[in-house]
């Protein structure tokens, strides 16, 4: 997997896949009215780039387990060490899936039909 390019503020983008967004409210307090989806294709222009995304759960975790592995793997009874790195080697993969993706960035997009899509993934859309 390429890593991902970052976008900027200004650029014209593509959203490369099906979005829908739920929990959507009739006023601040009021009842849930349904969802929104934003299929893909619909195009919009990045309005603000944020900051750095955090890393995945799977990736904190794997992190976390990484460095108990390597400060205190050696003092552990047999058992244990065998089902921290059974652990270790099932998340591995998504640890360095995320590594060769590079950092993410969220971004504020305004849409051509007048949504504004805010905190979204940087990765969720494609350059024009």
């Amino acid at each position: 997997m390429a890593a991902a390019v970052a976008l900027v503020e200004g650029e014209r983008v593509r959203l490369v896949e099906d979005l829908a967004l739920g929990g959507a409210a009739a006023g601040e307090d009021g009842p849930l009215v349904g969802f929104l989806l934003l299929g893909a294709g619909v195009e919009g222009t990045v309005v603000r780039v944020s900051g750095e995304l955090p890393p995945p759960e799977e990736v904190r975790e794997y992190e976390r387990l990484r460095a108990l592995f390597e400060d205190y793997g050696h003092t552990m009874p047999a058992e244990s060490l065998r089902r921290l790195e059974a652990q270790l080697a099932e998340l591995e993969p998504r640890w360095r899936e995320f590594g060769a993706q590079g950092p993410r960035s969220s971004v504020r997009v305004r849409f051509d039909n007048g949504f504004v899509l805010d905190d979204a993934d940087a990765a969720a859309f494609a350059r024009l």
